[in-house]
């Protein structure tokens, strides 16, 4: 069976490799575990996994990032893909960008940087149980 994908997307390739390394030493190859540097990078990688038949699963983006930021880039996401599980995790993320990406984008979470490896597990652990509900 095709593991799902849960993708990572920050500028930052030392948190993107942290996010990583957390995420494999947590669900070990359950999943596969990508990453993205932009927004528009990873709009374009999550077609690209859809074309090829993969299941999209979480989606944990920062939310300062040159180009497109975090809310306006989990909205697109949702429009195209409603039942990923979309997490923020920031160190600047203004409430109001918050605010929007729970509205507009169904934001299962938002976690501040730095963050605890435990947290975000369960959050996703929690995001994916309600997802299948």
């Amino acid at each position: 069976m095709e593991k799902g994908v849960l993708l990572c997307v920050d500028d930052e390739i030392i948190v993107l490799t942290a996010l990583k390394d957390q995420l494999r030493r947590a669900f070990g190859s359950d999943f596969h575990i990508d990453v993205a540097e932009s927004a528009e990078e990873a709009l374009e990688l999550l077609d690209e996994l859809a074309l090829d038949g993969h299941k999209l699963l979480v989606i944990v983006s920062d939310w300062l990032m040159p180009g497109m930021k975090g809310d306006e880039f989990l909205i697109k996401a949702h429009e195209r893909f409603p039942s990923v599980v979309k997490i923020m995790l920031s160190g600047q993320a203004e409430s109001a960008a918050v605010d929007r990406a729970r509205r507009e984008a169904a934001l299962h979470d938002f976690l501040s940087k730095p963050w605890n490896a435990a947290a975000l597990v369960e959050s996703i652990n929690q995001g994916l149980k309600e997802r299948a509900v």
